[in-house]
């Protein structure tokens, strides 16, 4: 991780709503989620919010070598937005402790702001991480869980 990520730096990013992001496509599975509204599931809105900070990071970090992981969300989803509208989201990061990095986050659709909070992510060696997971994984297929 490059010195440079430090508090007070600011990014920004954009996204397109798409259709699959709207409550009844993408809980598509779930029947009583077919009848709710179009519009931005705020699972998906938390995912823009990681990726859009996840995108700030990585000019500060040796990817693919050092990657980040999502360890805490905290948003407040303020407004509803269709598909088809883009979501300008803006970052500011907080603190940096250790391979902990802190974020305020907020987003705007076209016309007004639909999300404000923190986030917090950890930079991680993805080898060793994968190593980890894959041991997990096989603890669980000897126990035939």
């Amino acid at each position: 991780m490059s010195p440079e990520l430090q508090p007070g730096l600011r990014f920004a990013w954009q996204y397109t709503v798409p259709p699959r992001a709207t409550v009844p496509q993408l809980y598509h599975d779930t029947p009583f989620c077919l009848d709710m509204p179009e519009v931005l599931a705020t699972g998906y809105m938390v995912g823009m919010m990681e990726l859009a900070c996840v995108h700030g990071m990585m000019p500060f970090l040796d990817w693919p070598r050092e990657q980040s992981l999502g360890t805490m969300v905290s948003f407040q989803h303020l407004a509803p937005t269709p598909p088809g509208m883009t979501l300008r989201i803006e970052g500011e990061v907080l603190e940096v402790e250790g391979k902990r990095v802190r974020f305020k986050v907020q987003a705007w659709d076209d016309q007004e702001r639909i999300c404000e909070g923190t986030h917090e992510r950890c930079i991680i060696d993805p080898v060793r991480f994968n190593a980890r997971v894959a041991k997990k994984l096989a603890a669980h297929g000897e126990t035939g869980a």
